[in-house]
């Protein structure tokens, strides 16, 4: 067994906590850099708002790429997954809110 295989074996409900764990400080240390980026289009979004909107954006990425993980096909089935969709309407709602226009 191979080093990610281990480490993705751990579980909470359907969705590793490596892979969770990984996205959340993907996106801790990317989150200055695309504050600045941001920054210049007019937007002041802090590093509170990319950990928020970690999961809404992850789920826009696979979709756009065509990769459906579990997380992805769970959020678009019609016909459950209620908790999952609530914490990721919630995660949006809580990071747009950070979110502010500069006024020029």
């Amino acid at each position: 067994m191979n080093t990610i295989t281990f480490l993705r074996q751990y579980h909470l409900g359907n969705y590793a906590i490596f892979d969770l764990t990984l996205a959340f400080l993907g996106m801790y240390f990317l989150a200055p850099l695309l504050s600045g980026i941001f920054r210049k289009l007019g937007f002041v979004v802090p590093v509170r708002s990319w950990l928020y909107l970690t999961l809404p954006i992850s789920i826009v990425a696979h979709l756009a790429v065509g990769r459906m993980t579990t997380m992805t096909s769970d959020f678009l089935d019609p016909q459950g997954h209620y908790l999952l969709k609530a914490i990721i309407f919630l995660f949006l709602v809580m990071g747009i809110q950070g979110i502010k226009c500069i006024k020029s």
